[in-house]
């Protein structure tokens, strides 16, 4: 029910390009989320726990989990652990040729993060707003067709009325102060983050913190939006 395909079909395609040469919005089935959870009895899920507690302790500064655990370990996780908070002195974030769906909110607090790899990672179509927290950030290589909102397709994001719950985490995304169920807010909002431009899902604790988010490059949806078809995208390059 909340899958979404990663990318258009024959038939899609044919509408999408008839859509650009008459300039012209294409037309997209309704975009839903990756929300499948993690199996955490699998062997892969141990596997990366173990090595993330690894790399802490050695204070390595390249994490490629598809290196160093395999491909089929690999390939069991949807999600990296909480704990890739811990990897402090991690530079490079390579995780190519995975399954993942999503990033969590956590990669925020790898301080000294400066190359994201998540290339050929076909299900992750978004990145949570914490990675803007990377202040080191300077080069990624993302596959720039399966994100929400690219250039080159223009997929429509997921609508977030109501909320997604399951995608909500304890803490503001934007202030870091503990989220009022009362007053949460989720947005998108396309930003530049190192040398592409990233569909990010902002949780935050008020609109005041909505407010405050940084303007979007030009090119992209302007400004914060709840997503859908609905929401006017630039045609695609």
């Amino acid at each position: 029910m909340h899958e979404c395909s990663m990318y258009p079909d024959d038939q899609a395609l044919d509408l999408l390009y008839d859509a650009i040469e008459e300039k012209r919005q294409p037309s997209w089935p309704e975009m839903k989320f990756h929300l499948q959870a993690q199996d955490t009895s699998l062997p892969g899920w141990a596997a990366i726990q173990e090595l993330i507690e690894a790399a802490v302790n050695d204070q390595r500064k390249v994490f490629a989990p598809k290196k160093d655990l395999g491909p089929e370990l690999w390939s069991q996780v949807l999600t990296l652990p909480p704990s890739i908070k811990n990897l402090k002195h991690v530079e490079k974030l390579d995780l190519y040729g995975s399954s993942l769906v999503r990033i969590p909110p956590e990669i925020g607090a790898m301080e000294n993060l400066r190359q994201f790899i998540p290339y050929t990672s076909y299900g992750l179509h978004w990145f949570p707003y914490e990675i803007t927290r990377c202040h080191h950030l300077r080069s990624s290589t993302v596959s720039t067709r399966a994100l929400y909102g690219n250039y080159k397709l223009r997929q429509p994001f997921p609508v977030l009325t109501p909320v997604i719950a399951e995608l909500a985490p304890a803490r503001c995304s934007v202030c870091d102060g503990q989220i009022d169920p009362a007053n949460f807010e989720q947005v998108w909002i396309s930003l530049g983050m190192a040398t592409d431009v990233l569909p990010l899902l902002v949780n935050a604790c008020s609109s005041a913190c909505v407010n405050v988010l940084p303007q979007s490059p030009e090119g992209y949806v302007l400004g914060p939006h709840k997503g859908g078809a609905k929401v006017l995208q630039p045609l695609p390059d």
